[in-house]
């Protein structure tokens, strides 16, 4: 080891070498994703320019030395390439790896991440990979000699590199322009993968948006919702709140392995064709929860504004936000009575980390047992399906499907495990809406309470389909695996008989996340100036009962 730091420290380069030589390191090697992304989207055409092909490595290298040109001088070029390496590390390894697109959204997601879920993503993989592919290029970075002339010298040969870089990049322009301009227009989603420059262009927009600009002055949408019904009945709707659920596993869509074998005796109506507003948790909880909706969405208004928790609890109704996923509500619970989840607790159900969730069936129990208004909603915030670490989200005993992947470094097991693995906690979470299902049924009984239960997940996951692990992807080019999400309703017999076999009937219609705000206003029966009966897909059965009700009342004896 000695030799090789007394060899590198024999080598002598200038500035401008150094820059160089990282730089064709940055774009050869760490931006792999993004040059043979782009040769797959070339060569997909019957006749392609196979100089243009060859022209796009030459045209991302001189643009990077054109950035280095400005920031790297004297002392401070060491230290920032050497950064620029460890971090074009890490996102190399997680777009290899993971297929992981770091834009605006997936930024977002990063900073909102807890400590656990981000440890989550660490393993001998990771490291190895770090180490090979970023500490040992920053210490051959760090060990060789730079040589300085003075500074008029230094300053000639950079206009000279800075001319080169600018030069080739002004070249290549003029010649394939408009190669470069139908490949950038058809397929915007390559210029996610420039590694770094992708991440460093998202996080200085993030920070802008959400520490430069001032803060929205907070707006109430609605002063005075209330209750619809006056009758004494109490009524209780629990939602749970799944997290990284995709939609295709759910045997009661159809998928081919039972894993809802607990809930499809129990009554339940599961949408087939429901996609979210984002692909991460950061964006599509505080969107479903908000009246803007995906097209007009924006988090930095959507947090300055009521949500339909915040109105429902303006009506009168008690809200209670209890959850088992370290991620928080994302702001949308900060107004109302919230409980999270101690992962240090006793419980045999918590490991220190985590909390299998079943443990929110037993803190649902307790509040169930203590309601004293006559409208409730309680919402269960799961961990769900959160990955790489699936196998962490069900208990040993739960395993339903083997072999399953044991590990975080889900892109070592094969296919059928990795799926399997997935597989368990989607059947783990069927098992805690039975469980939840079972609650409510029992209070329907006993109190003859009008109970009902909404589970939607906040985005789907990707698992290895194409190369994509996780989720994250920016929306417009996400698979379906991403956007498609489970939404279950169930309803207690005594109250919901008609309305359950009339959802039945428009389980395939199309919804979306936009439809929740309305769903849950129209759930919980809330008078309010923005709900939208139209919006809230559930409406035409309500409304169709009524009537039906309503004209069996008016008929006279004998008339059909």
């Amino acid at each position: 080891m000695f030799k090789i730091i007394n060899f590198l420290n024999q080598i002598k380069l200038t500035t401008n070498q150094l820059v160089i030589y990282t730089c064709i390191y940055i774009t050869l090697v760490l931006n792999f994703p993004f040059l043979s992304k782009t040769a797959v989207v070339v060569t997909a055409f019957e006749s392609y320019n196979l100089f243009f092909l060859l022209s796009v490595p030459v045209f991302l290298l001189a643009l990077s030395i054109f950035v280095q040109c400005f920031l790297s001088f004297r002392w401070i070029t060491k230290p920032l390439l050497i950064l620029l390496v460890l971090l074009s590390s890490v996102l190399f390894y997680s777009t290899v790896t993971y297929g992981i697109v770091f834009d605006y959204g997936m930024i977002q997601n990063t900073v909102e991440t807890d400590t656990a879920e981000a440890l989550s993503y660490f393993n001998f993989s990771a490291i190895l990979f770090f180490l090979f592919f970023g500490v040992i290029p920053s210490l051959v970075i760090a060990n060789v000699q730079l040589t300085y002339s003075s500074f008029v010298g230094e300053l000639l040969a950079r206009i000279k590199l800075l001319s080169g870089s600018v030069g080739v990049v002004f070249l290549i322009a003029i010649v394939f322009y408009s190669n470069y301009a139908s490949v950038g227009r058809n397929n915007r989603d390559l210029v996610g993968y420039l590694t770094p420059y992708a991440l460093i262009d998202s996080t200085v927009k993030y920070v802008r948006k959400n520490y430069l600009y001032p803060p929205l002055r907070f707006s109430l949408l609605d002063t005075s919702p209330t209750i619809k019904s006056d009758d004494s009945t109490k009524r209780i709707t629990v939602l749970v709140l799944g997290e990284t659920a995709r939609s295709q596993n759910f045997s009661l869509n159809g998928y081919e392995k039972k894993t809802n074998s607990l809930t499809k005796d129990l009554g339940v109506v599961s949408f087939r064709d429901v996609t979210s507003c984002g692909t991460a948790t950061a964006v599509s909880v505080p969107c479903m929860f908000s009246r803007l909706n995906k097209k007009n969405y924006e988090k930095r208004v959507a947090v300055a504004q009521q949500n339909a928790i915040d109105l429902i609890h303006l009506a009168g109704a008690d809200v209670y936000w209890i959850s088992n996923n370290n991620g928080s509500c994302k702001g949308v619970c900060s107004r109302v009575k919230t409980e999270q989840i101690s992962t240090n607790s006793k419980n045999p159900l918590c490991d220190g980390e985590y909390c299998f969730d079943e443990v929110l069936v037993d803190e649902l129990r307790k509040k169930l047992h203590s309601v004293t208004s006559n409208k409730t909603l309680i919402v269960l915030h799961m961990i769900g399906s959160h990955g790489p670490t699936y196998y962490r989200r069900y208990p040993e005993n739960k395993r339903v499907f083997y072999p399953d992947c044991q590990r975080s470094d889900i892109q070592n097991c094969s296919q059928e495990e990795l799926v399997n693995t997935y597989n368990n906690t989607i059947a783990y979470t069927d098992l805690v809406l039975s469980e939840v299902i079972n609650e409510l049924e029992t209070l329907s009984n006993v109190s003859n309470a009008k109970t009902s239960m909404i589970y939607v997940s906040d985005h789907g996951e990707s698992l290895g389909e194409s190369g994509v692990y996780l989720h994250g992807l920016p929306y417009a080019f996400a698979p379906q695996e991403q956007i498609k999400v489970p939404l279950i309703y169930w309803g207690d017999k005594v109250h919901h008989e008609a309305k359950l076999a009339c959802l039945n009937s428009i389980k395939g219609q199309p919804m979306s996340h936009d439809n929740i705000f309305d769903i849950l206003l129209g759930e919980m029966e809330i008078n309010s100036t923005v709900y939208q009966p139209k919006n809230n897909p559930f409406n035409q059965c309500t409304v169709d009962i009524a009537l039906a009700k309503t004209t069996s009342q008016t008929t006279p004896q004998g008339v059909k």
